[in-house]
């Protein structure tokens, strides 16, 4: 995971990479929580929020990294990801993704994926920089809607794995990224199940994957 923002920056970012203010709370939070990372401790100890800590703080920090890090993912295989090759935003043949944002799309809409992405991306990265969502200040209090909107932004990019583990794994092989996105995968689910963020009917056509990739590690020899 160390090398996980250098390999993929060697490719397109889909998006600007959002980045902390240094010297604010939720720019140590992040520190603290890539230290984890860097470190190869288990993905399931790292997600805990740390002791002391407030739980939205720990929120806002994970929302902002996994966008980052799913734009980076996504980044690697627009060139491939084309309205001609996924005229729609699906996860295999049982599972479509369809659009709204209850202003330009008031009804869920069916999209090509690249459509559909660029509008998540969009739609999320106003969410992140709506002060009035994810308050910079600390003695700014976050709002009510805060959790709810973090677990429809999480939900919503989740889609992205799905899409491009089902409809272009291949090209994740060919350049050699599959253990990067896949411990990637894994903190994020990690990360969503312990603090029940993502419902669990959203997993499913990822399910037999996930069951691989996120088993329990097996405990070491003392």
């Amino acid at each position: 995971m160390a090398n996980f923002v250098e390999f993929f920056q060697k490719g397109k970012t889909f998006r600007p990479k959002k980045k902390f203010e240094p010297g604010t709370l939720r720019h140590s939070l992040h520190k603290q929580a890539e230290a984890s990372l860097n470190s190869g401790i288990n993905l399931r100890e790292v997600v805990k929020l740390p002791p002391g800590e407030n739980f939205n703080d720990w929120l806002a920090v994970h929302v902002v990294d996994f966008f980052n890090r799913i734009n980076l993912i996504y980044g690697t295989v627009t060139d491939y990801c084309l309205e001609e090759t996924c005229p729609t935003m699906s996860g295999g043949p049982k599972f479509e993704y369809l659009w709204a944002d209850g202003i330009r799309y008031k009804k869920p809409t069916p999209l090509p994926a690249p459509k559909y992405v660029s509008l998540l991306m969009d739609w999320v990265e106003a969410q992140i920089n709506n002060e009035d969502i994810f308050p910079v200040k600390i003695d700014v209090p976050f709002p009510k809607n805060f959790i709810p909107t973090c677990k429809k932004i999480l939900t919503r990019l989740f889609r992205v794995f799905v899409h491009v583990y089902i409809h272009h794994f291949d090209r994740l092989v060919a350049i050699g990224a599959e253990a990067h996105v896949n411990t990637c995968y894994k903190h994020f689910y990690y990360f969503v199940t312990e603090f029940d963020i993502v419902s669990q009917k959203e997993f499913e056509p990822l399910a037999e994957m996930t069951r691989k990739i996120c088993k329990e590690n097996p405990p070491q020899p003392s």
